[in-house]
């Protein structure tokens, strides 16, 4: 994977936080959905949406093929502490929910990156989001007799929350996140 960072080391060291930042929120939200706040809501709902914002940030910064690596080393660093930390099934459920979401916010984001700044981040979390619930709740709940189907529907509310809420911070983060300008580039600027 090659990273335009002006030589200075940024590129390598902001995409090792993103993997680091990725496998944290991976293992926590899988650790996090195995305690229900009630009927409608587990812990891990409200740490999953951290992983969008990351990997937008990263899509955003270094492109569509860096996000994806980040969503690759990511997933697979929190799918081995998953499978210390929590339940097979959760570890197994999330793998599947979290690599199929994930890499269709990365192609969304990409598609939509020119558009207004806002565009980009809310559909593609959107989609994320819809494709993460319904996955992850039916292979990691279906037929435990757990109130998952209305777990599914709370944590996809939540996310659709974030989405909006965390359109903030990106939006703050945007400056720095963006692309560094080519020699050629800043030479016509």
């Amino acid at each position: 994977m090659r990273v335009g960072n002006g030589g200075n080391g940024i590129g390598a060291r902001g995409l090792a936080l993103g993997v680091a930042a990725m496998a944290v929120v991976v293992t926590s939200s899988n650790v996090l959905v195995q305690y229900p706040i009630n009927d409608w809501l587990t812990w891990g709902a409200f740490t999953y949406p951290f992983a969008i914002l990351v990997t937008d940030l990263t899509n955003r910064r270094f492109g569509a093929g860096a996000a994806r690596g980040v969503v690759g080393a990511g997933f697979a660093c929190g799918v081995v502490l998953s499978a210390l930390l929590a339940e097979p099934r959760i570890a197994a459920a999330s793998g599947t929910a979290f690599l199929v979401a994930q890499l269709a916010d990365v192609q969304v984001f990409d598609r939509l990156r020119n558009a207004k700044w806002w565009l980009a981040p809310l559909v593609s979390s959107a989609l994320g989001s819809i494709l993460d619930t319904a996955l992850f709740f039916s292979l990691a709940f279906a037929g435990s007799g757990d109130p998952w189907v209305t777990w599914a529907l709370g944590d996809l509310g939540v996310k659709a929350g974030f989405a909006l809420l965390l359109l903030a911070p990106f939006r703050l983060l945007l400056d720095a996140t963006r692309p560094p300008l080519s020699a050629k580039a800043a030479a016509a600027t």
